[in-house]
């Protein structure tokens, strides 16, 4: 397994990068939990304001092949905004809740100027029976089957939320969120989220979700059914918040956290493909989605007083999309294209792309650990991680592996932290037989500097 040195020339975009963001250790106490407006005397009703941005600077070895405006370019090094957010939520009275979230993803050199940004969550709830059950609607995030298929990204522990997760993300849903209505609160220790939504049409996605139909699987072009979606988890021991719908990635040992959950998301008709090679004389067969996971989230403090801690979290996946789907795709991609196009797989399978998702079953992990608060003074503490997707997919000859290793500078909790990841993944390309073969692994090196409130 190769593990690849940054690129010269990188290093000086770094070692500026940090610098840079060594100004930014100190956070207004005010503003570290959103800058919040009381409507009433009681603080019970109240909106509040929140913003995360993240920039990106990052040394990428390109896949074979990858084209930059028809140039090849085998290694790219690039300064991109990976998340800008803003948040307006808050209690209007007792019972009726709002969630508001504006924002952009993968602002990058390659990116079309001046447009981008986009309504993320429109969603107002209404509280039936207080804490047992909310019932709302609108553009929402609601959703199964894992902890992460919608994820806090003021909060996320690793460099990125993992993508298998986000089960049709800019497919049937605009960054995976759907028009819909939902069903949640608790019960006991017992925290409940159930959502029906229609979902958009493919053809209207930004992303690369529509594909020729062939002998696998691919998202149907056809009018879409609704989807039924919902997660649960049951919580040992501290109570998380759901009054929005991400879920928190760390809380950096403010609480003692154990919970053990489950969700599903199914679809009907949701797929399609062709029953033989034959395409002019057979017709179009169509499959549903029927997508379900487990997981286990455990975090708690190690030394209360000092302030260290542990975090670990782990899944597993079974994905049934149809026969031999799988996506390929990476994040905020600094690549347009490929030399080779034989198939939808190969002309996706540029820049720091990988197969992340398809028809099988998929494990995964990450766990880190948070060092004493002060270790390095007035500028916060550091918390080293890691992750690895582990994933065997029908389509694919070989498991598919990618990880990640790197540390976060906590320079005031995740209000102002620099982030330094290093991704191992793979390359898989067509043999001459049409298998699907890993033929290398290549590294990505990223730089991340992250503000919130």
């Amino acid at each position: 397994m190769q593990f690849l040195p940054i690129k010269k020339g990188a290093w000086l975009a770094f070692i500026s990068m940090a610098g840079f963001s060594y100004c930014f250790g100190q956070f207004p106490e005010k503003l570290k939990n959103g800058l919040r407006f009381d409507l009433d005397s009681t603080k019970r009703h109240h909106i509040t304001l929140n913003m995360t941005a993240q920039l990106w600077m990052r040394n990428t070895d390109q896949n074979p092949g990858t084209t930059v405006e028809a140039q090849t370019q085998a290694n790219t090094t690039d300064i991109s905004i990976r998340r800008i957010r803003f948040v307006l939520s808050g209690a209007l009275t007792d019972r009726v809740n709002f969630y508001v979230q504006f924002g952009q993803n993968n602002l990058n050199y390659l990116s079309a100027r001046k447009s981008g940004f986009f309504f993320h969550d429109i969603t107002v709830d209404y509280a039936v029976a207080k804490k047992y059950l909310s019932i709302g609607g609108g553009l929402n995030g609601w959703n199964g089957p894992s902890r992460f298929s919608n994820a806090a990204v003021s909060s996320i522990l690793v460099l990125d939320p993992p993508g298998f997760q986000e089960v049709t993300n800019d497919t049937y849903d605009q960054f995976v969120r759907r028009l819909g209505v939902y069903a949640k609160g608790k019960i006991g220790k017992l925290d409940y989220r159930l959502s029906v939504a229609k979902p958009f049409v493919i053809q209207t996605t930004s992303g690369s979700g529509v594909e020729p139909i062939s002998t696998n699987a691919s998202f149907s072009t056809l009018p879409p059914s609704f989807v039924h979606q919902g997660y649960f988890s049951y919580q040992f021991f501290d109570q998380e918040n759901n009054a929005g719908p991400a879920m928190t990635g760390s809380y950096l040992g403010k609480k003692k956290i154990f919970n053990i959950g489950g969700g599903f998301y199914y679809q009907r008709n949701a797929m399609y493909r062709l029953a033989n090679h034959d395409v002019a004389t057979q017709d179009t067969v169509k499959q549903d989605m029927r997508l379900f996971a487990v997981d286990i989230f455990y975090e708690a403090p190690v030394n209360e007083k000092k302030g260290t801690a542990i975090s670990w979290y782990a899944s597993f996946s079974n994905y049934n999309y149809g026969n031999n789907f799988i996506r390929v795709g990476g994040p905020n991609n600094p690549a347009t294209g490929t030399k080779y196009t034989s198939s939808s797989f190969t002309s996706a399978n540029y820049g720091n792309a990988f197969p992340y998702l398809g028809t099988g079953t998929v494990g995964y992990i990450q766990s880190a650990y948070k060092f004493r608060d002060g270790l390095l003074g007035d500028q916060g503490t550091l918390q080293p991680y890691l992750d690895c997707q582990y994933a065997q997919y029908d389509r694919l000859s070989n498991p598919m592996c990618v990880f990640d290793v790197g540390i976060n500078w906590l320079m005031n909790g995740n209000n102002s932290k620099i982030t330094l990841n290093y991704q191992n993944r793979p390359f898989f390309a067509p043999t001459t037989t049409g298998d699907l073969v890993q033929q290398a692994r290549l590294a990505e090196w990223v730089l991340q500097y992250q503000v919130a409130f």
